[in-house]
């Protein structure tokens, strides 16, 4: 599991390292090819050429058709929501399974305030690695955490790195839940369910009826390699079941937004026209 780990910690941040390169891009980051180790910098490098960057894409394509411009849209999508929060006032920002993402160092209005990102420790050292690369250390506003989600509390974890419960909190768990089985999922957000009133959850997920073969939404090559073969992707829900199963931890849903939202705010007024997957959605909440 620990090569896949790492590849599903790099892959995005690569992702957003190669759009860069687009004018404008969705996510503006200047610090996702520096945080990547040297040899992942590489394809950054042969990214700017136009046709290499195209082929790249294409083959991600293949696997996940529309899989591209999703990645980069739920990643907007939660910086935005990020900003909006920050602008109401907010305590903290944790973010589950931070891999490589540079949220904390891309979103300018978080500057000052208190981060703590969690991943396992394998990810956090080399996440420490590249901080290093990028600032020459750790930001002091940002605690790494490792924690396993398998045998650690998540909460343990972080109060024991310096954060407080009584924090209105700001928590992202981008592209994690489909890695898990339910019933991990599900013991997570039992620990997130001590946060403050005011506190909100971003998290992403796969959609069950893609998980169960009922609705392959045209990945029928991810759907056969990680889900069938491999068994890599296991958790999801329905869009529609996602209110009821929040609800049992506390938690009240504020927004879906799915592909055609995607487009109309990020892809649009960018002059860009790429497929959207709809495989993955991202749920915003609060409590």
């Amino acid at each position: 599991m620990g090569i896949k780990v790492q590849r599903t910690a790099l892959g995005p941040t690569l992702i957003v390292a190669l759009d860069q390169y687009s004018d404008p891009q969705v996510v503006p980051d200047p610090w996702a090819a520096p945080i990547l180790p040297q040899r992942w910098r590489i394809p950054v490098r042969l990214g700017r050429s136009h046709a290499i960057r195209r082929s790249m894409i294409a083959a991600t394509e293949k696997s996940v058709p529309g899989g591209w411009a999703s990645l980069l849209c739920r990643k907007r999508y939660i910086d935005d929501a990020v900003r909006e929060a920050v602008s109401r006032g907010l305590d903290a920002v944790v973010i589950i399974g931070a891999g490589y993402d540079t949220r904390a160092y891309r979103v300018p209005e978080l500057a000052g305030i208190p981060i703590w990102e969690v991943d396992l420790p394998a990810n956090v050292t080399a996440k420490s690695e590249g901080l290093a690369r990028c600032f020459g250390r750790v930001p002091p506003e940002v605690s790494l955490v490792a924690a396993d989600l398998e045998t650690d509390s998540l909460m343990e974890r972080l109060t024991g790195s310096g954060y407080d419960l009584g924090m209105t909190t700001f928590f992202v768990w981008e592209s994690v839940t489909m890695y898990l089985p339910e019933q991990l999922v599900r013991r997570t957000l039992r620990e997130l369910s001590g946060a403050v009133k005011g506190s909100e959850l971003v998290f992403t997920h796969f959609r069950r009826d893609f998980l169960d073969g009922t609705a392959l939404h045209g990945a029928d090559n991810a759907y056969r390699r990680f889900v069938v073969r491999e068994g890599l992707w296991k958790f999801g829900l329905n869009p529609e079941d996602v209110g009821s199963f929040l609800a049992e931890f506390g938690w009240q849903v504020m927004e879906q937004p799915g592909p055609s939202a995607y487009r109309e705010r990020y892809l649009v007024p960018a002059g860009r026209s790429e497929p959207v997957s709809e495989i993955e959605r991202a749920v915003r909440a609060r409590r």
